[in-house]
């Protein structure tokens, strides 16, 4: 089993910034791939970013060039800067791993983002 921590969420005004943390625990041996994802109230869980272990990243279209995801795998953490925040990021961010040649992958608990004035 890997367990995933979360932190990091909380309540930034429009244009602000947070930064979140993933970190990993358990059996984490063999993990390659790592992403945070988030969930809206009535929309289905989107991904945000992912970053494999060799750093290359993806982003979805509307957080790109506001968001960064990092990974240090020496502390086997992984990282979300959000900047420039806007209502519409606001959701539930859940961080995700996958082991290599893995079906399944591991989920954390979430931590909430709240984007209000």
């Amino acid at each position: 089993q890997v367990q995933l921590v979360e932190s990091g969420g909380g309540l930034v005004q429009p244009g602000g910034s947070l930064r979140l943390s993933c970190v990993a625990s358990g059996d984490i041996f063999s993990i390659n791939v790592m992403g945070w994802f988030r969930q809206a109230p009535g929309k289905q869980r989107e991904l945000v970013a992912g970053i494999t272990s060799s750093g290359n990243t993806n982003y979805e279209d509307s957080v790109e060039g506001r968001f960064t995801i990092s990974r240090d795998n020496a502390k086997n953490t992984v990282y979300l800067q959000m900047n420039n925040l806007k209502p519409e990021d606001a959701a539930v961010y859940y961080c995700n791993a996958r082991k290599k040649f893995a079906l399944e992958s591991y989920w954390g608990q979430g931590t909430p983002v709240t984007v209000s004035s």
